[in-house]
This record gives C-alpha cells, sequence and structure tokens, in this order.
C-alpha cells in the first residue's frame, strides 16, 4: 500500500460542492499556496457513479495526456507546479459536473515507493512515447512531398512529450537526435572513424560537444583529458561545422565519436583508442547504465553523478563551470573504485 504524507489543498473542502467554488478561485486558493514551503506532489483522488461511462473515458485520457502517475489505489500523482494545478483544477471541475467526488491534495512527501523509485516510474511512463516517436520519425521519407509537414507534426509531438517528461527520460536525447537528423540530412554524411586509432593523432585538440553537458559527455571529457589528449580544449555548440577543426564527440550529427551500437561515447572512446584500464571499464559500466537508463551492469554511481548534474544545470550553472565540476566527480569516482 503507498503510504503518502501531505496535506489537503486549501480548496478540498469545496471541491465536492460546484455550487461553492469555480474552477478559478480553486486555481487562487492552490497559488496563494504555492510558496518556497509548497508541498513538491499533487495527489487527485476521484470517484465517478457507475453509469458515467464515457466520463470516465474521457477523465482518463486527460490523466494521460498529462502525464500522471497512478499511485497504486491511492490516486494519481503529479509534480506540484502551476501548470499542473490548472490542470487538476480544471480535471476536479470536470469531475464534479458528472457527478463526481473529487479531492486535490498537496503531498509533503511519499514513504512508499521511494522518492528515486518514483521519478523512475515517471520516466518509465515517457518511454514508450518517446520509443515510438522514434520509431516514426526513422521511417520517413525525406523525399516525400508532405515530408516537412509530417517532420513538423513529429517535433509538436515531441514538445508534447517533453512538457510531461518531468523527470528527464534517457531517451528524450535520443528522439532529438533522431528529430534533428531528419531535418538535418547533409549532416550526417560524415563518416565515423572506423578501426582502432592512434592518440598522437589526437593531440593539443579543440573537441566540441553540445551544451548542457550529463553524465556521458561529462566523463567522455575527462576520459579524453586523462586519458587520450591531456591538453584537450572543450567547446560548446549544436553546430560541428561551425567549428570545422574541432573532434565532435556525442553529437546529433554523426561523424567523431559518439554512440556505436549498444555502447555510449565514453565506452566508444574507449574501444576506439584501445584503453583497457580495469577501473575505466567498470566507469564506463556506471556510465553506460546512468546514460541508458538500463542497469545492465547494475551500477548505480553513474545515476547518482547524472543527478548531481542536471541538479545543477537547473541552478543554471554555465556550461564550463558544470563540465569542470562533472570532471572532478569523475575523477572522484575514479580514485574511489581504485582504492577498493
Amino acid at each position: 500500500m503507498s503510504c503518502v504524507r501531505g496535506r489537503p489543498s486549501p480548496s478540498r473542502p469545496a471541491l465536492h460542492d460546484a455550487s461553492c467554488t469555480t474552477q478559478w478561485q480553486l486555481l487562487n486558493l492552490m497559488s496563494k499556496n504555492n510558496d518556497a514551503n509548497s508541498a513538491p506532489w499533487l495527489l487527485l483522488i476521484f470517484t465517478l457513479p457507475g453509469n458515467k461511462a464515457s466520463a470516465r473515458v474521457g477523465i482518463w485520457r486527460k490523466l494521460q495526456r498529462y502525464g500522471t502517475l497512478a499511485l497504486r489505489n491511492s490516486g494519481y500523482l503529479l509534480p506540484n507546479t502551476p501548470t499542473n494545478q490548472e490542470r487538476f483544477a480544471w480535471l476536479a471541475t470536470s469531475i464534479r459536473a458528472s457527478k463526481g467526488e473529487v479531492s486535490v491534495l498537496q503531498v509533503q512527501s511519499v514513504d512508499d515507493p521511494p522518492i528515486e523509485r518514483l521519478h523512475d516510474l515517471f520516466r518509465e511512463e515517457r518511454k514508450p512515447d518517446y520509443t515510438a516517436l522514434i520509431q516514426e520519425v526513422q521511417e520517413l521519407d525525406s523525399s516525400a512531398q508532405g515530408f516537412p509537414n509530417q517532420l513538423a507534426k513529429m517535433k509538436r509531438r515531441f514538445d508534447e512529450i517533453s512538457e510531461i517528461d518531468f523527470f528527464n527520460s534517457s531517451l528524450r536525447a535520443k528522439a532529438e537526435e533522431v528529430l534533428y537528423k531528419a531535418e538535418h540530412p547533409a549532416a550526417t554524411q560524415v563518416k565515423v572513424p572506423k578501426g582502432r586509432l592512434s592518440k598522437a593523432a589526437y593531440q593539443k585538440q579543440a573537441w566540441i560537444t553540445r551544451p548542457r553537458p550529463g553524465i556521458d559527455r561529462v566523463s567522455s571529457a575527462w576520459l579524453i583529458q586523462r586519458f587520450i589528449d591531456p591538453k584537450a580544449t572543450f567547446i560548446f555548440g549544436n553546430e560541428p561545422l561551425s567549428h570545422p577543426k574541432a573532434v565532435p564527440f556525442d553529437m546529433y550529427q554523426g561523424g567523431g565519436f559518439g554512440h556505436e551500437g549498444e555502447n555510449c561515447t565514453f565506452e566508444t572512446l574507449c574501444l576506439r583508442f584501445g584503453i583497457s584500464d580495469k577501473i575505466i571499464h567498470r566507469i564506463g559500466h556506471a556510465i553506460h547504465d546512468a546514460d541508458f537508463d538500463d542497469l545492465k551492469f547494475g551500477r548505480t554511481e553513474g545515476i547518482t553523478i547524472n543527478h548531481v548534474l542536471k541538479g545543477w544545470a537547473r541552478q543554471g550553472i554555465p556550461d564550463d563551470e558544470l563540465l569542470r565540476r562533472g570532471i572532478e566527480l569523475i575523477e572522484g569516482l575514479y580514485h574511489s573504485i581504485a582504492s577498493k
């Protein structure tokens, strides 16, 4: 059984009586309570008369569209944001109009499942959406007459999914990548280097990657600087062609170094440059599990570091500082594993 700790929304007593509270009064009451100490979650609990099957289906579809998580038998959960408050307020009005009963609670904490598991459950809810979108984009024919309209439709669908991807599913980056490649097909024609490479050919290079570096890009930068190119410099940008002499890594456009098969960029770099250090391989397993969110190797260190990176990113830390801090975290992980 799920256990939640919280308080009713200030509007809760009126939720059962449509004549007492309009949806605008409800929103006003909820927003007044949305201060620095507000609860992190919203929980919607409702019942409908048995003869309201059509209304039940409509409400269920809206709950799906809003990205709610069904919390076992307790109700429907969302992060507590002004947008989600508004959505639940309108939904409460719709439920009352169908002679149902509804309560919206602001929940301070959820004991079971724990917070990280809750985040994972939200991410898992978005995986089928991203998977279907990726498949549809990959099946587009760029030479077809209706291609621009189809691509625009796919981009709108991505925006809809990402809006309710509250905790950054690992497939979001993949969806962004396939959309970019579909829109910029010429940029994908650069051939990725094949086979084992010499470190000597990659000394004192500028390396380019996307802004807002996450776990794979941060760890790859650490690997480059630590084991491949000690005097490497790093550039952030979305267009490698604007820096033609820079070596791309973990870019959407192809070329340089990136995901290959089931390998993340960190693992690709290890293979291409023949880095066989056992500690590096363990770190690679941790980065893989965090980047792909699949726990293939059962290592959680990278997941924790990734959460820290995302937290710093939300604070507006500049890209170069984010990379520097991330490199220090990976260096610490290296020494931690080496000491065991």
